[in-house]
Formats: structure tokens, C-alpha cells, sequence
């Protein structure tokens, strides 16, 4: 049985990354299961999506615990913890990573004995704020792995999972799909069916017994103030926004109210202040702000360090 997890977060498409391939998988003749998993539903949260396909009945049920391939969509997810993109990686499985890195220096950083790859370089956008949508890219890189689908399978099963979305979109996205699909060819069926632990071989766990301590040392207390303030849930953030305070009117009543995270405060002279550690990069505070002092840039050039409109 073939065991696909796509990681990325949302609004990146990878829940279509799975049905795509799944109903790729299912026109080869396989049994397929395709399910989205999510944490906080909204945009630039991290999610993921898995499939499984067999020639047999599948009568497994959940998440993959033990992946023959990981796709992932955005490569700063694999140092959030949440995101759990290396659970259950073994030497068997295959790591395919959207990164301009090289796959030696994911290997390197990673210290994992199985094969890493990277996404094949695609043109870059003439629009740096149009999100770069790569489901289809994902799940046509995904079908070339496991060298069990073919590309006829592969085009109808964007034509009919995107079909709503009009000829344009789908044209688009077989283009983009099909790219990939022929850039892989080497590495075509490198990803192969794993096995699950049989349960004749199940053994129980062995308990480590921890004396008691008080519930406020060793346990969290939920109901306490300020326990959010270390979830560093800027890790979300694709897009950021920056304040041009040569613009700003400061009229922080606007966007300090309606930041659904209370992420902006201000300074002592009443300028708004962004506290990226905690902005998840929804960009509410940019459509509201009056006098348009707030605008986007990419989160890999404000971290390449783009100015980011200090105030002098």
C-alpha cells in the first residue's frame, strides 16, 4: 500500500494535491482513501492531507503514522513542530521538499538516512504577491514517484478536480503539473509501498512510573493569563506587513482594533508597532489602514532583510 502525507498550510492547496492524486491513483485501477487534516482553519495555518492507495481493500483508518512519501509544500514548515512533518520518517521513506535549497543540504540539516528531493525550479511569478498555488505541481511530482500513474491519468485527474474553476485555471495548472511530472522522470517509482507493523508483533510500551509532583510544575496551566504569548504563531506568516511611517497618521484605533491577534501596539510617541512573533500575516490590518501606510512583501525577502520601513 502506498502511504502520501502533503504538508503546507492553508490556502496552499494541498487538500486538492490529494484528491488530485488520489483520483489519479483510482483511474490506475487502485483503492484510494484522500483526507484533509487541519489544526486552526485559516490561511497560512499549518495542515496536511494524506492518501493511501492499494491494489486490495484498505481497511486502514487515521493518519499515516508511517509515510512512504512526505511532500512538502513550504519548507518552512519543517522546524515548526506542529506541523509534524517529520512524524513517523523512516530510511524507507522519501522526503520531496519545496525549497530552493539543494536535497544535500536538507539531508545534511535533517540528519535522515532516507532519500531527500526537492520540487524542479519553476518560472517565477510576475505578480509577487499572487499566492503561488502548487497542488497541482505537488501532486503531478507525487504520481511521477510512485511510478504507477501515468500522465494520461494525471491530466484527467486535474481536468476533473478543477473543472469548476473554469478551462484558464485548469489549463494553467496542467501546464505547471505536467512540467513537473516530465522533470522527475529519474526518479520515477522511487517511492514504494511500505508495510505496516503487523499486530502479532505489537509490544507494550514500557512505562517509566514519575512520582507525583504539584499540578502547577508539572502541569501547564491553561487558565492562567499570557500562556499564548509562547505559542510563536508568526511561523504562519507567508506574507508581512510592513508600516511606511512617513505615511502613517497614526490612527492606530484602526488597525490596532481590527488585528484579530492584537498583534500591533503602539509606542510611547503613538506610533503602531508589530509584533511579528505573534502577526500570523492575515492582512487585515493592510486592506483597513485609511492613509494605505501598511502594505505586503514576501516573508523570504523580509527575512533576506528588505527594509522594512523603520521610522527615523
Amino acid at each position: 500500500m502506498y502511504r502520501i502525507r502533503f504538508h503546507g498550510r492553508g490556502g496552499q492547496g494541498m487538500k486538492t494535491a490529494s484528491r488530485i492524486l488520489g483520483r489519479a491513483f483510482f483511474l490506475e485501477g487502485f483503492e484510494v482513501q484522500d483526507a484533509p487534516r487541519y489544526g486552526a482553519e485559516r490561511r497560512g495555518a499549518p495542515m496536511f492531507a494524506y492518501v493511501r492507495a492499494s491494489r486490495n481493500t484498505i481497511n486502514e483508518r487515521g493518519i499515516i503514522r508511517r509515510p512512504d512519501l512526505v511532500v512538502v509544500a513550504d519548507d518552512t514548515l519543517v522546524p515548526v513542530s506542529a506541523a509534524g512533518v517529520l512524524q513517523g520518517v523512516t530510511e524507507h521513506t522519501v522526503m520531496l521538499i519545496n525549497s530552493n535549497e539543494k536535497p544535500e543540504v536538507w539531508k545534511d540539516r535533517l540528519n535522515i538516512s532516507g532519500q531527500v528531493l526537492t520540487m524542479p525550479s519553476v518560472a517565477e511569478k510576475e505578480d509577487r504577491l499572487e499566492p503561488r498555488f502548487i497542488s497541482a505541481s505537488c501532486a503531478g511530482v507525487a504520481a511521477r514517484l510512485v511510478g504507477v500513474i501515468s500522465r494520461t491519468s494525471l491530466k484527467q485527474a486535474i481536468s476533473a478536480e478543477l473543472a469548476h474553476l473554469g478551462a484558464a485555471v485548469v489549463d494553467k495548472n496542467l501546464a505547471g503539473a505536467l512540467e513537473s511530472y516530465d522533470l522527475m522522470g529519474s526518479h520515477s517509482g522511487s517511492v514504494t509501498p511500505g508495510h505496516e507493523v503487523p499486530a502479532y508483533a505489537y509490544q507494550n510500551p514500557e512505562w517509566i512510573e514519575l512520582p507525583f509532583e504539584d499540578a502547577r510544575v508539572s502541569a501547564p496551566a491553561i487558565h492562567a493569563t499570557a500562556t499564548s504569548e509562547k505559542m510563536k504563531t508568526g511561523l504562519w506568516r507567508t506574507m508581512r506587513p510592513v508600516i511606511d511611517y512617513s505615511r502613517c497618521n497614526r490612527c492606530w484605533w484602526v488597525c490596532s482594533t481590527f488585528c484579530p491577534d492584537s498583534a500591533i501596539s503602539l509606542d510611547d510617541e503613538g506610533y503602531p508597532q508589530i509584533d511579528y512573533e505573534h502577526c500570523k500575516g492575515c492582512m487585515v490590518c493592510v486592506a483597513q489602514c485609511p492613509s494605505h501606510a501598511i502594505h505586503a512583501i514576501p516573508e523570504q525577502e523580509a527575512e533576506a532583510g528588505t527594509p522594512a520601513g523603520e521610522r527615523l
